[in-house]
Formats: structure tokens, sequence, C-alpha cells
């Protein structure tokens, strides 16, 4: 997390100072990467065919052989669905995962090998199976309120925020509001008691032990229709929503950490929700990223990050937490979306990873884990055994692609240059280099188009980043204001730095000092 001296010391640290002689951080210093774990697909305890809790535990010594400091669990409250985000109770565990023992017995195994666990919090809306909604279809029961109805005059056939439609028809002929689907009925935050209630949930899981929370669909607590999507009253109102949520979390556990989801291409639209959360989901930039890669060419992420962390720490008064990433449970995989390029997936892991904060990985993305919409095939069990099947392999579904048998831990890790490696290798760097994780990043131009440079910052350590994004050696020029003696890091042997200029071998990273 960037604190107001790393932000200080990054201010005047790249104006012709030299980067030589910085000392590493101590190796105990956290890598701050999560994990995202879709339960149902990730490892069966029970031979059931479906993901547990339990099956999360047993793998945690995997989970920490990454070096990740935390994991982000999707949703674990029973629903009606195989996704989870229709919640019916919650403050209740899914009969399928588990019970709340096995989530206690989970959440201390993973606080004991220094792995926070972060929860999905689904609180835009509930399941219309929830007990609520059910008694929310009469009209003089106190839960009516707790849901948004349609009154005379509202255009029941307007388009929602996310493009299907927002207004559905209930078994008592009224129209209520639901964002994503009918299943999913959008709850009225104007009422205070529903507030209060999603609140007290918040408390609920802290007092469990949970550390934070993913907070699913932040920006459409009043982001509901199309119409809503650039309505500075609606922003507004979800700002306030949130900076209400936080204070009264902290209530409980005063270092709750908040991730939201707040699904925008533009970073202008991120940097309010900064100051209320901890941090947002950089969608920008992991579109960013992945074309930059696909195109092998540096297409202004150093610019606009620079630019971005700049508007972030202002907003939030000198602290802020990045949550960049390559893809998650509702994208593409990105093997997938990289066409089954193995230098390019390399290369896209070494981009998130140099990024400071706290980046995100999607289980199976360290093994090349390819998978496309729909939805369920992009959510695929986790591939642990060469031959496919295996003890707690999850069978809820089939694979749907063509990843062969080196596609797995058991292969990958026998293979010291396999992908996995390299994650566990870049997750690494962050624990010795303090400013990977906390650094002030200041773009360093570069006149050939497939090298990205940046330097990151901090009150511990100055480094340059460097990437080679294309298939042939590289020159990169350091220029005047950048001087670095001595290549600390690299992802592939050849990385030379002599009289100012770096040598890249094709597809490469450097980490300078």
């Amino acid at each position: 997390m960037l604190r107001a001296v790393a932000i200080a010391a990054a201010l005047c640290a790249f104006s012709g100072v030299s980067l030589a002689g910085q000392p590493k951080a101590a190796q105990n210093q956290p890598s701050d990467v999560y994990y995202e774990i879709f339960v149902r697909a990730f490892y069966d305890s029970k031979g059931q065919g479906v993901g547990d809790l339990n099956g999360i535990t047993e793998k945690l010594d995997y989970i920490k052989s990454l070096g990740v400091s935390g994991i982000w669990l999707m949703p674990i409250n029973p629903s009606p669905s195989y996704h989870g985000y229709d919640i019916t109770d919650y403050e209740a565990i899914n009969p399928q995962y588990g019970t709340m023992q096995d989530f206690k017995h989970l959440l201390d195994e993973a606080h004991k090998r220094g792995i926070k666990v972060v929860m999905d919090m689904v609180i835009n809306h509930t399941s219309d199976q929830h007990p609520w909604f059910k008694a929310a279809l009469n009209p003089n029961d106190p839960h009516h309120d707790w849901y948004l109805w349609a009154k005379p005059g509202t255009d029941i056939h307007a388009i929602s925020a996310v493009g299907g439609p927002a207004w559905h028809r209930a078994s008592n002929g009224q129209y209520y509001e639901g964002t994503f689907t009918g299943a999913m009925p959008d709850l009225n935050y104007d009422n205070p008691v529903v507030r209060k209630a999603m609140i007290e949930v918040g408390r609920f899981w802290l007092r469990q032990g949970v550390d934070g929370f993913r907070l699913d669909a932040a920006q459409h607590i009043y982001d509901d229709l199309r119409t809503d999507m650039d309505d500075p009253i609606a922003l507004q109102k979800n700002v306030r929503w949130w900076s209400e949520y936080r204070h009264a979390l902290e209530t409980t556990n005063p270092n709750v950490w908040l991730v939201g989801e707040v699904a925008r291409q533009n970073p202008d639209d991120l940097t309010p929700y900064l100051g209320p959360l901890n941090t947002v989901f950089n969608f920008p930039v992991a579109t960013q990223l992945i074309e930059s890669v696909r195109q092998e060419r540096n297409l202004g992420i150093g610019n606009s990050l620079q630019f971005t962390y700049a508007a972030y720490r202002t907003h939030a008064g000198g602290h802020f937490d990045d949550a960049p990433f390559l893809s998650n449970h509702d994208q593409e995989r990105v093997m997938s979306q990289l066409d089954d390029n193995m230098a390019h997936m390399r290369v896209a892991a070494a981009l998130l990873l140099t990024l400071p904060g706290e980046p995100f990985i999607y289980y199976g993305e360290e093994l090349g884990m390819q998978g496309t919409k729909p939805d369920e095939d992009i959510r695929e069990p986790m591939r642990w055994y060469r031959n496919g099947k295996g003890p707690g392999t999850a069978s809820w579904k089939d694979w749907s692609t063509n990843d062969g048998a080196d596609v797995s831990v058991q292969a990958e890790n026998a293979d010291p240059g396999s992908l996995l490696n390299l994650y566990r290798t870049l997750i690494s760097w962050r624990t010795q280099v303090s400013a990977l994780r906390d650094g002030a990043l200041t773009n360093v131009p570069a006149d050939d188009p497939h090298v990205l440079a940046y330097t990151l910052a901090d009150a511990q350590s100055r480094v340059l980043v460097v990437h080679n994004l294309s298939r042939d050696v590289r020159v990169f020029d350091l220029g005047s204001n950048v001087h670095a003696s001595s290549v600390l890091l690299q992802t592939k042997p050849g990385a030379v730095l002599a009289n100012g200029k770096l040598t890249l071998s094709a597809y490469a990273t450097a980490i300078l000092q």
C-alpha cells in the first residue's frame, strides 16, 4: 500500500538521481498479491464433484507456495445458482461448500500461513428466492420497501446499466428493478433499514475473522439504468453509501480492507471511489495490458498509470492502493485472449506483477488455463494433474478447452521454466523490493515503441523496470535523467547494462538498481 512517506520520496526520486546502492527489503515482507478462487471449481475434499471450503484448506500450502498475501473467495453463501451471486441467506454458508465450522477452520489455517481472506460481498441485490423478497411481494409487508418497485409513469421498458431489461414482472403483477436479471432484485438503499441490515452483514463476517470484502457491483447501488451511468447524482449517492459502509465496518475492524468492482474503462470513473473504498479493480489497465501484449507495443501504459495514480493520490489524500489484474471470473481467460501464445502470457504476467498495489490473479491463470464464454467455461475445474482427473479434482462440469497435460500443477511444479514457476518468481520479487509493491510510478519515455519503462520509488527502494514487449532483442537507452548501475532481477538471461544502455532479450523484463 502506498504511504504518504513513500509518495514524498518518489516526487523527487528521478530527477537525475542514481538508482545504485538501494537496499533490498526484508525477505519476509508480503507480496500484496491476491488469488481469486471459485470454490466450486478449486478442490473437492469429499469426492462429491464440487469444490469446497475444506478443499481450499487442504490446498493452502499450494497457495502459500505461490507467495500470495491473500485469497478472494467468490460467493460462499447459500444460493440457488451455481455461481452464487444471488444470495438467499447472508449469514450462512452454502451447504455444498461446507459449514461455518469449516469456514472458521479455513480462516484459522490461512491466517497461520500469513494469508488474508477476502469474501465476495454481494449486496447490490438479493436472490428472488430470498425470504426478504418473498415477503416483499406483499405490499403491506415492511420488506416491500426493501426493494425498488415501479411507480405510475415508470418506463418499464427501460434498459438497465448492464444492457438488459431493468424491470421485471413479479408474481403479484408488480414490476421490480433488477439491474442484472429478474433473479436478482435490486435492494433499495434509500431505505435506512436496508443500509443498517447490510452493514450488519459485513460486521457479522468481520467478527468471524474475515479480513475484508470484494464488493460486487459497487457502482450499481444507484447506477441502475442506462441513463444513470453518467449521472453525477447517482455517483454521489454511490460514494456516500460506500463511505458510510466503510466507516461503520471500521468500528468492528479498523483494518478492514475493501476493494470494489467498478467496471468502467475510463480511469476518471474510478477515482471518486478511492477514499470511500481502499481501492477498486483497475479495469482500464487490464484492457491496456492485454492489448499491449497482443500487439507487442507500448500503448501508453506508463503515461496512463502515472496520470491515474497521481489522481488517485490526490483524491485519497496521499493514500491509495491499486488493484490491477489481467482477467477475472467474468472475462475470458488471459491465455485465451492471447490466443494460447505462451510468450505473450509470460510478458503479461511480468507486466501485472511489476505494478504497485495489490495485483489479483485468477485461479489457473498461473498455469495458463484457457477458457472462453459462456461464463461456465471460464470457471472450470482447476487442473491439478497431468492426466486431468485425480483426487480432489472438481467435476461439476467437464473442461471445454484443449489444454494439454503440461497445463497442470503436477507438470508445472516439476518444470523450473514453467509459467507456474515464473509466477512464483515474479511474486517473490515483490517481497524483495518494496518499491514493486508500494512505489510511486513515473513513466520513462522510450523511443522504441516495443519497450515499456518506468521507475518505482518508495522510502526503502528505487528501481527502474524495463519490459521488452517484442520477439526481438531490444536496446533501451536510459537517457540522462535515470541512472542505474546494475541489473538486479530479470525474467530471462541476457540483460546487459553498459554505457547507459540496456540490452534485453526477446519478451524479457529486467529490474535495475
